[in-house]
């Protein structure tokens, strides 16, 4: 039969189960957006700008199993999407970013939005592709969703020129979706190897990552078949649920919280899955991290890149550690719970927060105080949408993360602006869970226009903005060094116009006096399906473990004469002024 390539694109995203698409029609997309109104499966979502969108599917594609997916216009839409595109790239985070063509029957050279697309993104993705006749839509957008989902997860690029979209062509039967294979590689003498030196440790550790989030189980079944601690990384933050005794917290060398440094202190074998050891996640490689290191990864490349292994897992981490379980199983016996390693981590738990609740906010909002209340309140299977910032290290630090997959935050790309849009893909994907939004003021900055599409869309989403007037987490590196901050100060913002802009509610808190009530309020009036922007005045004097140890770790890395010059201008500053 012959139909519109239009159409047939259409019909091979609903035989992928797409349920959501992202974008801004243009010139190069317009049939594609006619054909999707006429779709009874998929809801395409307009938006303010290509970057919220490419942050909507992220989110969409981190808290359910569907594929998050753009379609876009060519060179513009392009380059607006980039930086979510990257930030799945990086994150590992499947993606489909359909893009409009320019016309490829004309002879013609300068059309509107010609450039080479593929070039660009080529750094950004794991794959890209320009359809070329309309019997090869439906299999490169099937072989697209397929290399997107697989192994480790990412966006892949697929252009359909825009004349394959308006005129019709011969097209097949739209086939199934195609099923992804876990791939388990690692062979089982090594599982067992590991297996050997995790029995034979004293003090064993786990280090979860983001790659181990469909690994729940298997991961508290070994972790306390061993009695070791856990640590995670900053994406793997609801991998593995702080309500565990076991849970120590972000990280473990010296950027991480006292839990996690003094139940890591002795670790004789660590078993590593689902991580990089990527600098955020080890504090700007300011992590000890022993000889023997097993480490469980789908992706190959990133063994031995940071940290040398004494046994490398390649595999899909539920998979493997099935296999490791049974072999621990068969070869030991589960070690009886040390309640000593348990109670000393609760006990600095509750030390730091202690220390932060201690810590005079000179009448703003005490970070801590917020997060116990907003801890309080929500529930567990709420989902934080967390944005890139010094908000970030105070959301690891004091905020308690209790099921799988119930945060989401930009990592190694490290996007600002991700918070606002990506928990609007993530309460399109989860409309019967709760959702919010952590995000500083410089952030919100970028992308909080696009709660215009939260009311339109009717999304009762809350917005709670740390607003303290400073890029803070670079501004906190500056003073250090420089004595000085300089370009990082925001002036005066006053969000309650963002609210008025957007149809949003407003909500000031000034003081940890209005924090529950204002966290009670916000909660109602975004069970009604209104967006709400909580406007934080939020002290950021007091310094996150993360910043003074990555700050420290960096420092003692430089050469013995850059410190001496460094001491001595930010000195001479202090003196002088």
């Amino acid at each position: 039969m012959k139909r519109t390539g239009a159409w047939i694109a259409v019909r091979a995203l609903e035989a992928l189960g797409i349920k959501f698409t992202f974008g801004i029609p243009g010139v190069h997309n317009t049939e594609l957006y006619d054909e999707l109104n006429s779709s009874e499966l998929i809801t395409p979502i307009l938006v303010t700008h290509e970057g919220g969108a490419a942050f909507m599917a992220d989110g969409v594609s981190r808290t359910s199993d569907h594929t998050g997916t753009l379609v876009i216009v060519p060179a513009a839409g392009a380059t607006h999407a980039a930086s979510g595109i990257g930030e799945a790239f990086l994150d590992g985070i499947p993606m489909l970013v359909i893009c409009g063509g320019i016309r490829t029957d004309l002879d013609k050279r300068y059309q509107l939005h010609e450039m080479d697309q593929h070039a660009f993104l080529g750094a950004l993705t794991k794959a890209s592709f320009r359809v070329a006749t309309h019997a090869d839509i439906v299999p490169t957008l099937f072989k697209a969703w397929e290399i997107a989902n697989s192994n480790e997860p990412g966006p892949v690029f697929v252009e359909i020129p825009v004349n394959l979209q308006m005129f019709p062509g011969e097209v097949d039967e739209i086939p199934q979706r195609p099923v992804i294979s876990r791939p388990q590689k690692a062979a089982m003498e090594n599982i067992r190897r590991a297996a050997e030196m995790l029995l034979a440790a004293k003090k064993p550790a786990l280090f979860i990552g983001w790659g181990a989030r469909d690994a729940h189980a298997q991961t508290c079944a070994i972790a306390e078949f061993l009695q070791a601690p856990v640590a995670t990384t900053l994406q793997g933050l609801s991998v593995f649920s702080a309500a565990h005794p076991l849970h120590t917290g972000f990280s473990f060398g010296a950027s991480a919280v006292p839990a996690a440094r003094n139940a890591f202190a002795d670790c004789d074998c660590m078993l590593a899955v689902g991580t990089r050891f990527a600098e955020i996640a080890t504090g700007s490689f300011g992590v000890t991290v022993p000889p023997n290191l097993i480490h469980v990864d789908i992706n190959p490349a990133v063994f031995n890149a940071n940290y040398p292994a004494a046994v490398a897992l390649e595999g899909d981490s539920a998979a493997v550690l099935s296999l490791l379980l049974k072999q621990l199983q068969e070869l030991g016996t589960a070690r009886p719970a040390n309640l000593d390693l348990q109670q000393r981590i609760q006990r600095d738990k509750r030390a730091y927060n202690d220390e932060w609740l201690r810590h005079d906010s000179n009448g703003k909002v005490n970070p801590a105080v917020f997060f116990n209340a907003l801890r309080a309140a929500v529930p567990d299977d709420a989902i934080a949408v967390v944005d890139d910032g010094n908000h970030t290290y105070l959301t690891a630090e004091l905020f308690p993360v209790r099921q799988p997959k119930a945060l989401i935050v930009p990592t190694d790309f490290n996007c600002m602006g991700y918070a606002v849009p990506a928990a609007i893909g993530a309460k399109l994907a989860n409309p019967d869970r709760e959702v919010f939004a952590i995000v500083g003021d410089g952030a919100f900055t970028m992308t909080c226009m696009e709660i215009v599409s939260a009311t339109r869309l009717g999304l009762g989403l809350v917005f709670y903005v740390f607003h303290d007037g400073e890029l803070s987490q670079i501004a906190q590196a500056q003073e250090i060094p420089f004595n000085r901050k300089p370009c990082t100060a925001l002036g005066a913002i006053d969000f309650s116009g963002v609210a008025i802009a957007t149809g949003a509610e407003y909500i000031l808190v000034a003081s940890n006096a209005d924090v529950a009530h204002a966290i009670a309020r916000a909660r109602e009036t975004a069970a009604g399906g209104r967006a709400v922007i909580v406007d934080l005045i939020m002290d950021y004097s007091k310094r996150t473990a993360f910043t003074q140890g990555a700050v420290k770790t960096n420092f003692k890395r430089l050469p013995l004469a850059q410190r001496l010059r460094m001491v001595t201008r930010a000195v001479k500053r202090k003196i002088t002024g």
